[in-house]
């Protein structure tokens, strides 16, 4: 009998390390068989006992190798040309990648099959085989840093007396059925790659920065650090009314948690780009990755429905008493503000979701429409929405005038727009 290597055959001429590469290069490509005791030109050389060196190799698989890879793996003795050598059958695994647990779900712990070569997988292909067998839902893939540790999200579990041991994170879904981190576990984790990027701006444009953070960490430290920052800026202001002072605040508190936490739950974390938040003196923006989750529109979500892009992420904060169990969200932002003459301004695109809330401090009693203003609104009567094309017909104004006409009925609250750029609609909020 002549063997030769190729795609599925490795011959190694006895027990060596390496032979956990190959055993993962052929559970993340097409399977393959290594044979123990055979040199590289083909020639057999045996092993001097058989017993022992498969119990060696299958110990080493066993102990190197994650995920779990010995229900795709078996082992035989077999009689060649008078000699003895180990056969060990690799079947294609269903939790690629595979990978050296010291080195982790890195290129230089992944391996595939090349030819007759074990190679390193690229980054590209790692992602592509996690992709494929854990989905396309980011918070159920598995973390590529699986050297993740817990200190904030322990501190704020233990706090709200809610277990965080290995059983509860496996049901919280931070361990896949592997005992894998997946990227909860990420989100969550005090390495934490996503961040939250913070501008104080002086007056109400972009010209003159007053302040700028940026926070890292953990989403639960984030949520905790960033609250307390825009609450250095939520003054408080006094009126006298009769005998009484009374005191309020730029932006209502509960207002600013309930917009800081939908900004960091329901954001789609598949992107690297930060959250980001700008304030100025007359209101602050929130801006987050990801537009409205498909087959939600913008008047569901008005109307309070909710489906979380995150559920997993939405359901840790639930059981930490975060946020609530329905989509009472935005419904409560809105009406937060009721009674004032500027609104809490939503608007989404594709892959974007902006919540902007005035300075109730800042705002001066609703003012009169004007004649351009009142025949726009008269548009939104007959029509569902508008675009900016339709003010510049109505009115035979230029395209810079439609968009400032635009702006102020923005501003006032009488409008709302959907999408972005020549795309964007404009509805009424009557």
């Amino acid at each position: 009998m002549s063997l030769s290597e190729s795609a599925t055959i490795e011959l190694k001429r006895e027990y060596t390390t390496d032979i956990n590469k190959a055993v993962i290069a052929f559970a993340n490509t097409n399977g393959g068989i290594l044979y123990i005791g055979v040199d590289n030109d083909g020639s057999v050389v045996g092993v001097p006992n058989a017993d022992a060196e498969m119990l060696k190799t299958s110990n080493s698989i066993r102990d190197t190798i994650k995920p779990d890879v010995t229900m795709f793996v078996d082992y035989q003795q077999e009689f060649i040309n008078g000699k003895t050598a180990i056969k060990v059958i690799v079947q294609k695994g269903t939790s690629c990648p595979y990978y050296i647990a010291s080195k982790g779900i890195r290129p230089e712990g992944v391996f595939v099959r090349q030819g007759v070569s074990t190679v390193p997988a690229t980054e590209t292909a790692i992602l592509r085989m996690i992709r494929e067998t854990d989905g396309e839902k980011y918070e159920d893939v598995r973390s590529l840093n699986q050297e993740l540790t817990f200190s904030e999200a322990a501190k704020e579990f233990k706090t709200q007396k809610v277990s965080f041991g290995t059983s509860q994170q496996k049901t919280l879904g931070l361990i896949n059925a592997n005992g894998i981190y997946t990227n909860l576990a990420l989100l969550l984790s005090d390495q934490c790659v996503h961040s939250v990027k913070l501008a104080v701006f002086e007056g109400t444009t972009k010209a003159v920065f007053k302040d700028r953070r940026e926070f890292t960490g953990s989403l639960l430290r984030q949520l905790s650090d960033v609250y307390e920052f825009i609450d250095r800026y939520n003054r408080n202001r006094s009126e006298i009314n009769g005998l009484y002072r009374i005191d309020k605040r730029d932006y209502p508190p509960e207002t600013v948690r309930e917009v800081l936490l939908n900004a960091l739950v329901h954001r789609d974390y598949s992107f690297s780009d930060s959250t980001l938040i700008s304030i100025f003196d007359d209101r602050i923006e929130f801006t987050s990755i990801g537009g409205l989750v498909r087959g939600i529109t913008f008047d569901d979500m008005m109307l309070g429905i909710s489906v979380a892009r995150n559920r997993n992420l939405a359901n840790v904060f639930y059981r930490l008493t975060l946020v609530e169990a329905y989509g009472v969200g935005i419904p409560n932002i809105m009406l937060s503000y009721e009674g004032c003459a500027a609104k809490p301004r939503i608007e989404v695109s594709d892959n974007a979701f902006k919540i902007t809330l005035p300075n109730v401090n800042e705002i001066t009693p609703k003012a009169f429409l004007s004649k351009n203003e009142i025949v726009v609104m008269a548009l939104l009567k007959d029509k569902e929405f508008i675009i900016r094309k339709d003010v510049e017909s109505a009115l035979s104004i230029s395209q810079t005038m439609a968009g400032r006409i635009l702006k102020g009925l923005l501003d006032k609250g009488e409008i709302r727009s959907v999408g972005g750029g020549k795309n964007t609609r404009y509805l009424s909020n009557k």
